[in-house]
């Protein structure tokens, strides 16, 4: 079966200058649909690849980050994780992004494969990485918008933080799926309609 394509007719970018958008370039596409023809302007953000980790002491507890969110508006508990510099190896930006947000370092790395964080509007790749026996080994090296509190959990207590809702970052539950068992099949949660 073919797969119709969306013809790009016209790209244009939103100038970034004194709006501060760290992670994304702003782009406007404006594309034929090739099912009725009809043009809609699209957005893309733009944006290099991130990186996720699940870093797991000798002791097997995981280095956990809470920060404030922005987005939500509170703090959340998450893998520690971060952009990946433009022409870095997604592993370097692992192993500095892990170094920086909660001075754990060293360690065996292994990839987990890469996720879409939100193909409707992004244009890049979030890859997942187990680090194991990963020690402190530097203070927190942290950006100016940054404050981040380090938490060691143990399987259990992420396991426990992810079925009550404490975890619920997208990215965060992708990357410890792939490390850990965090929900019985099919999970729910209760939903009270207000």
């Amino acid at each position: 079966m073919s797969k119709p394509r969306w013809d790009r007719l016209e790209t244009r970018y939103v100038s970034d200058e004194g709006n501060d958008l760290i992670l994304f370039r702003t782009r406007y596409d404006r594309m034929r649909n090739p099912r009725n023809n009809l043009v809609a302007e699209r957005l893309v953000l733009e944006s290099t690849d991130w990186v996720n980790i699940v870093a797991v002491t000798p002791a097997g507890d995981s280095v956990m980050v809470r920060q404030f969110r922005f987005g939500v508006g509170y703090d959340t508990l998450e893998t520690p994780g971060g952009m990946v510099d433009p022409d870095e190896n997604p592993l370097v930006a692992a192993r500095r992004e892990l170094l920086e947000e909660t001075g754990f370092g060293g360690g065996t790395w292994t990839y987990l494969g890469a996720v879409e964080p939100n193909p409707a509007f992004h244009d890049h790749l979030c890859h997942h990485w187990l680090a194991t026996d990963v020690e402190k080994v530097a203070e927190l090296d942290l950006g100016n918008g940054e404050h981040i509190i380090v938490d060691l959990l143990s399987e259990a207590q992420i396991v426990a933080a992810v079925r009550s809702g404490e975890i619920k970052h997208a990215l965060a539950l992708s990357v410890l799926s792939r490390v850990y068992t965090l929900w019985p099949t099919p999970f729910t949660h209760d939903f009270h309609e207000e």
